[in-house]
């Protein structure tokens, strides 16, 4: 694999050559490619795309070179993450993830009664993944006005807020 930025002020070294060790989603938007040591993480952001196989007319974000195919990542945010995924991420506060954690994110929700649910929802380390789209229709389905204050809610609401 031979990644490459449009980023000029980033030492490419460490990102050629490397056998990617594994690919997980972060976030519905957020895809995590491991690597020995390190992880490139990719935010889509509301305009992000990719496209394999198939460049667009303007220069990638982030370009992945494999032997017959390339990966290329548009509009997006790039980090480089050093360490192992694993300590760096909190799978509990990913939405998408299979280590979701209700629990832990009503026990957050609690500490923050002043906080409104839209922006509740939005925060990246309690809900993980979670943007506009998903927001609107969670509030909408348990009828809680975005304005509400997590405070407010009755304990029923804040449970249905997180599951």
């Amino acid at each position: 694999m031979s990644p490459t930025s449009t980023d000029s002020s980033r030492d490419r070294r460490p990102l050629t050559g490397p056998a990617v060790a594994q690919h997980r989603c972060c976030t519905r938007a957020a895809p995590a490619i491991e690597l020995p040591g390190f992880a490139i993480r990719i935010h889509l952001l509301m305009l992000g795309r990719y496209r394999i196989d198939e460049r667009k007319d303007i220069a990638p974000r982030l370009s992945l070179g494999f032997d017959n195919d390339e990966l290329d990542f548009y509009s997006c945010s790039v980090r480089l993450l050093e360490g192992e995924l694993d300590e760096l991420y909190d799978w509990r506060s990913d939405v998408m993830s299979d280590q979701w954690d209700s629990a832990q994110a009503r026990a957050r929700l609690r500490k923050m009664p002043d906080t409104l649910a839209c922006d509740a929802l939005l925060d990246q380390n309690l809900f993980a993944g979670v943007g506009n789209i998903i927001k609107n229709e969670v509030l909408y389905r348990i009828r809680v006005h975005p304005l509400s204050t997590v405070g407010a809610l009755l304990l029923r609401k804040l449970g249905e807020l997180v599951t």
